[in-house]
């Protein structure tokens, strides 16, 4: 019986062993769960900005005036009869 008692206390030890520092473990558990939080926070950010692409796509293909304000602002185009003025600061010079 005492042989018996001994085993198991040894086996009950190895498992405490295994469940808190072994591989898959409580620790493993822990590091894990923070990784899935950062990957969380990482895939939000990019799904917000998947969502303003889409948003911007939609408009490029709805109307012209997303075409228009990109032209003026990214190329410097200006529609015919119109005048560009570009106002600089002296302390620029």
């Amino acid at each position: 019986m005492r042989i018996f008692v001994i085993a198991l206390t040894l086996l009950f030890g190895w498992l405490q062993y295994t469940l808190w520092f072994g591989k898959n473990g409580v620790s493993d558990y822990y590091t894990v769960e923070d990784e899935i939080e950062v990957q969380q926070q990482v895939n939000s950010k990019l799904q917000a900005r998947n969502n303003e692409m889409f948003a911007e796509i939609d408009d490029l293909r709805q109307g012209l005036d997303a075409i228009e304000e990109r032209a003026r602002h990214e190329l410097g185009l200006v529609k015919d009869g119109e005048t560009f003025y570009r106002i600089v600061d002296e302390e620029e010079h």
